[in-house]
């Protein structure tokens, strides 16, 4: 399928590896060229280096200064999509979580967002049209008891999205939300392969991965590229009737808390 996406500019946030970065690697390889993005310069060029394309651009986005630098550097192009991915969990509970964690949560996956929207809204609304795409979390309606601050934050993401979405109405921009469960990452297939082996599941992924996905009714996780692929699609003209949504990629878990 040609997602006619042939030298659209596209920015990825947090592009420097993980799922970034093979959403990166999917709109290269459906020929968009991409602001491949990283929070330090080597980063973002080391990633290029890896992608073996795109365009090295950095700058710390937790910060106000960092977002500006970054939003300095794509000045110069002529960006039609941008893809919020950037985001960062952080370890706590209720108890050990305090309100400097609960701030610095919101300042990693909502305003590192809200600042590149805002800084590239009004050169958006002038183009034929535009896709902005934020990546959040089944967790945002489904949370878990840890880390809440960073479940409240995916939250105020999915609000702010279809608060968006409603503001930018009857004009050339698109804008959803994707919600991932859990991706299979080397991350994730390391911890759980600790965990099998106290809990004798196995010595292979494929063998722990059908305890680890026992209620997930494909009964596998999503994998880094699916959520890509999905991304890839929204950002095409084809998905031009697709607004305003929180579109979950989880396996079918509908309704399970995580």
């Amino acid at each position: 399928m040609d997602l006619a996406l042939d030298n659209k500019v596209a920015l990825v946030t947090g592009s420097h590896r993980g799922t970034g970065q093979i959403i990166a690697k999917t709109l290269l390889q459906e020929g968009a060229n991409v602001l491949v993005h990283g929070m330090t310069q080597q980063q973002a060029e080391d990633s290029v280096g890896t992608l073996g394309a795109g365009v090295p651009v950095w700058g710390n986005i937790v910060t106000r200064e960092g977002s500006d630098e970054l939003l300095a550097q794509c000045e110069r192009f002529d960006t039609t999509i941008l893809i919020n991915n950037f985001g960062a969990a952080d370890a706590g509970t209720w108890q050990s979580q305090d309100e400097d964690a609960w701030l610095l949560a919101y300042q990693k996956n909502v305003l590192s967002a809200q600042r590149l929207i805002t800084g590239m809204l009004p050169k958006m609304a002038e183009m034929p049209w535009a896709r902005i795409i934020n990546l959040g979390t089944v967790g945002s309606t489904s949370p878990n008891a840890r880390m809440p601050g960073y479940y409240a934050a995916k939250g105020a993401l999915a609000n702010m999205t279809i608060g968006l979405a409603k503001e930018v109405a009857g004009t050339n921009i698109r804008v959803n939300l994707v919600s991932p469960g859990m991706i299979h990452t080397p991350e994730v297939e390391q911890n759980y392969m600790r965990m099998a082996a106290k809990k004798d599941w196995g010595d292979t992924w494929e063998e722990v991965e059908a305890h680890v996905a026992k209620d997930i009714p494909i009964r596998r996780i999503s994998r880094r590229e699916e959520v890509a692929g999905l991304v890839a699609f929204l950002c095409s003209p084809m998905a031009d009737a697709i607004h305003g949504q929180n579109i979950r990629i989880d396996g079918g878990q509908l309704g399970v808390v995580n």
